[in-house]
């Protein structure tokens, strides 16, 4: 399951998480988004209870995507003990993604 972030719960959920965290900066207007959305879907899926999966709309929360210096989207942020680990933009594949996902369990 992909929990859905906002400017006001992002330090609850991310931040503050227990697991390791992939965050889905992305829009509803942004084609390559949509693309990577089903990608995060499965990716959840498999890693149910190992690893949480987010997903941020920058136009409704613009706070987070400034303090992180998003600047295109899909932005993939991964956190972990409340700090950004890796960062990968655009859309990409299941199989770039998962080592990043691996590194941090």
């Amino acid at each position: 399951m992909v929990t859905e972030v906002t400017d006001q719960n992002f330090e609850e959920e991310v931040i503050k998480s227990n697991l390791p965290v992939m965050v889905d900066l992305w829009a509803p207007w942004c084609r390559p988004c949509l693309m990577v959305a089903p990608v995060v879907d499965k990716l959840a899926e498999s890693y149910k209870g190992r690893f949480k999966f987010c997903r941020m709309n920058v136009d409704e929360n613009p706070r987070t995507a400034t303090k992180y210096q998003v600047m295109s989207i899909p932005t993939l942020l991964f956190i972990k003990g409340g700090q950004v680990t890796d960062t990968v933009i655009g859309a990409v594949p299941e199989q770039t993604l998962q080592p990043r996902i691996e590194a941090l369990l």
